[in-house]
């Protein structure tokens, strides 16, 4: 196991070294999975229910191959999700994460996604919400090698606080030595519309409900690409919502 990371690296910049130290000797290396050609991969990470939850993923796309992953990073303390894809010609990637959590815990999601070979896409969509005195975090860098021709990249990060004293942090980050792509990112950080409560109010919901209703069309369509009828996910994320809304 390598020396435990600081905040001087730029991955770990706003990570909460002492959680992390905590289960640091305890990691295994990053899980490793090759998706072969022309295959398909679908992945549902719900958290582990652990205060300290801590998954990290190295992924191959062959060429042709197609990989949905779908995540919720919800852990009581500290929570981080690695990923580091590359792919091949023609692969598709799409990631959709969510931060949610309130008290004092911090959630990071980091990505590295590396177009090798021409013609690859990738789609990311991540949302935060984020209530009390928690942070939530994305650090995404997508790379393009001068053999990425074609690549078509994108990014979205929405973050919503509940709080004064939450934090949400975004950091996209492209490296391109293609000429030939189509790379596009946005960040967005907010609060829930005062008029659309209002509203809610004088139907009669109570805050709390309000809250939460809305808090799940924000998050909901993280979940719409699952394919069959794996909506676990949604629950798992639905509950977490009702209570950091309460």
């Amino acid at each position: 196991m390598t020396a435990l990371p600081t905040r001087k690296l730029e991955a770990y910049r706003y990570a909460d070294i002492d959680a992390l130290a905590s289960v640091w000797t305890s990691l295994d290396s990053p899980a490793r999975v090759e998706i072969a050609a022309q295959q398909k991969l679908q992945q549902i990470w719900l958290p582990s229910g652990e205060e300290v939850d801590v998954r990290r993923v190295e992924m191959v796309l062959e060429a042709g191959a197609v990989a949905r992953i779908f995540a919720l990073n919800n852990a009581a303390r500290y929570g981080r999700f690695e990923l580091d894809v590359t792919m091949h010609e023609g692969a598709d990637f799409a990631f959709y994460g969510a931060n949610i959590g309130g008290g004092d815990s911090t959630l990071e999601i980091v990505t590295t996604l590396r177009h090798v070979a021409p013609g690859a896409t990738s789609h990311q969509m991540i949302r935060s919400v984020l209530g009390d005195k928690a942070t939530g975090s994305f650090l995404g860098r997508i790379e393009v090698a001068r053999e990425g021709q074609q690549t078509d990249a994108e990014q979205s990060v929405k973050a919503m606080l509940l709080d004064r004293g939450a934090t949400a942090n975004a950091k996209p980050e492209l490296e391109i030595f293609a000429d030939d792509v189509k790379c596009a990112h946005g960040a967005t950080v907010g609060e829930l519309d005062k008029n659309q409560l209002f509203y809610a109010a004088a139907r009669g919901m109570d805050p709390a409900t309000a809250r939460a209703l809305l808090l799940e069309g924000f998050v909901g369509g993280l979940w719409d690409e699952i394919e069959g009828n794996d909506q676990g996910i949604a629950e798992v994320a639905r509950q977490a919502l009702r209570k950091v809304a309460a």
